[in-house]
């Protein structure tokens, strides 16, 4: 998953994926939350969530 954020943004970015108590699972770009498994019916992403989540935090 960071790989796919590390291609588009490159080295600048900054990934944090947190495994959390309970199965709990959070995605940050940048400290802004872009995945949360709990608010997401407690689905890993697959690719394409993957994909979807680079695209809406594209920076400009």
């Amino acid at each position: 998953m960071a790989n796919e954020f590390f291609r588009a943004y490159g080295a600048d970015a900054a990934v944090s994926i947190t495994p959390g108590a309970n199965g709990r699972l959070e995605v940050r770009l940048d400290d802004e939350l872009i995945f949360d498994k709990k608010a997401e019916d407690n689905k890993f992403p697959d690719l394409g969530r993957v994909r979807e989540m680079k695209k809406s935090s594209r920076k400009n």
